[in-house]
């Protein structure tokens, strides 16, 4: 199975990764993957993600007494059918796997554009 996918990021909690018959496409998908759960997402999808992120992490419950690993946190996902309870670390871990996956495919997308100048 690695050989189908060009890694993209991955940290203790997940991973992201382009499909190689997908990072051909002209919108290409980015395959994100964390706690047993897979999500085919644009570069727009994922900002979308990040902010939801951050908002859920304003919404953290200031009287609680286990803030690292109270699942107290509703996180919104992509589809609007689905919302995740995940704690702070857990939440933590998502937005930095989501930021660096944008960061990097962001990254490579300008120095394409560069070289192509």
């Amino acid at each position: 199975m690695m050989n189908a996918i060009d890694k993209i990021f991955s940290n203790q909690l997940g991973i992201s990764f382009f499909w190689k018959k997908e990072e051909v496409s002209i919108t290409p998908r980015i395959q994100l993957v964390f706690k047993d759960i897979g999500f085919l997402l644009s570069v727009n999808e994922l900002k979308d993600f990040s902010n939801a992120c951050t908002i859920a992490l304003q919404t953290q419950c200031a009287a609680c007494k286990t803030p690292k690993t109270c699942r107290s946190l509703l996180l919104k996902t992509p589809s609007d059918k689905i919302d995740l309870a995940v704690n702070k670390e857990e939440l933590d871990q998502i937005k930095e796997l989501i930021n660096e996956t944008i960061f990097r495919v962001e990254l490579k997308n300008w120095m394409r554009n560069l070289c192509l100048n």
